[in-house]
């Protein structure tokens, strides 16, 4: 690690897990790809937040990097247990961190790295004892646009790997992906030990916010502004979909906030029929109404009186 995690966030050592994701989202909107497409500074720093996010989320790599610095990617703990290995080339040695801080039995000094070598000299048993093991899961999370979740595509994913070597993976995003949803890269994780298989990538997805449309399920939402001649006398108007620009039929006498359904045009999956799209519409009132233009729609409203708010309630 180049760069101490906690201060590419900019958080406290002592910050909880919920203060550690705000600082992370507030960062990747603000350095993401997508938002500075020439320039190179942010890609990297993109990469570092993402980095150090991937550290300081998960309990286990937060924990040894407060323990070793930047020392902890050449420590891991072994399945199944409080036991950790020291990696210091091609051949890993097992430890117990009771044993190195403190936690000697009775008549024994303090300190684990002596019992360590004695079982070194008894013949190496420790050695002998330890299995090759599967190599590590990496876990990442990686935003996308709102678009390449409905309809699928593929983003360049920045893997910060052990010992500090970064790798860029392309990922198939797949049409209608749900935020939050978790992709499984098999065989792509950390190497196993002595022939053991590797590990996998755990992707979890963020999608970003659309400034229109808003998703739920396999329906869309988006609100369509129109003149007050066009919902007073209907109009077709052009609306954006994912499947292409549609002319959608206003009827006339819409009020603002009717939804009118538009069948098919919602979030396709891979598998599975598409949803639909509902357009809000939204009456735009000019903005230079002349004080003559102001009392004739008063005088509109007078000749046909009407109550809206009738059933509103708390």
């Amino acid at each position: 690690m180049a760069n101490d995690p906690y201060k590419t966030l900019g958080v406290q050592r002592s910050a909880s897990p919920e203060e550690i994701q705000k600082a992370y989202r507030r960062l990747a909107r603000q350095y993401h790809p997508d938002k500075n497409p020439d320039d190179a500074s942010a890609k990297k720093k993109f990469q570092d937040v993402q980095s150090a996010f991937d550290i300081l989320r998960d309990p286990e790599k937060r924990q040894r990097y407060d323990q070793f610095g930047d020392a902890f990617e050449q420590v891991g703990a072994e399945p199944g247990g409080q036991r950790w290995t020291y990696s210091t080339g091609p051949q890993t040695y097992p430890f117990d961190l009771n044993d190195m801080f403190g936690g000697a039995g009775a008549g024994e000094a303090p300190g684990g790295f002596a019992e360590v070598f004695k079982q070194f000299r008894r013949g190496g048993g420790a050695r002998r004892a330890a299995q090759p093991a599967r190599g590590a899961d990496l876990k990442h999370e990686f935003t996308i646009p709102f678009s390449t979740a409905v309809l699928g595509g593929e983003a360049a994913l920045s893997i910060r790997r052990a010992r500090g070597k970064t790798e860029t993976i392309q990922l198939k995003v797949p049409a209608g992906l749900d935020d939050g949803k978790r992709i499984r890269l098999r065989g792509q994780g950390e190497p196993g030990q002595a022939g053991a298989p590797p590990g996998d990538i755990l992707v979890t997805v963020r999608v970003s916010p659309h400034p229109h449309f808003r998703r739920t399920g396999k329906r869309l939402d988006v609100r369509v502004p129109v003149t007050l001649a066009e919902a007073a006398l209907g109009a077709k108007v052009d609306v954006p979909t994912p499947q292409g620009t549609i002319s959608l039929r206003v009827p006339p006498g819409t009020s603002s906030g009717a939804r009118l359904r538009i069948k098919g045009h919602g979030v396709k999956p891979r598998d599975g029929e598409p949803g639909d799209l509902f357009a809000e519409i939204q009456i735009v009132l000019p903005d230079d109404l002349s004080d003559q233009e102001r009392q004739q729609l008063a005088d509109v409203a007078n000749v046909h009186p009407q109550n809206p708010r009738a059933e509103l309630r708390w």
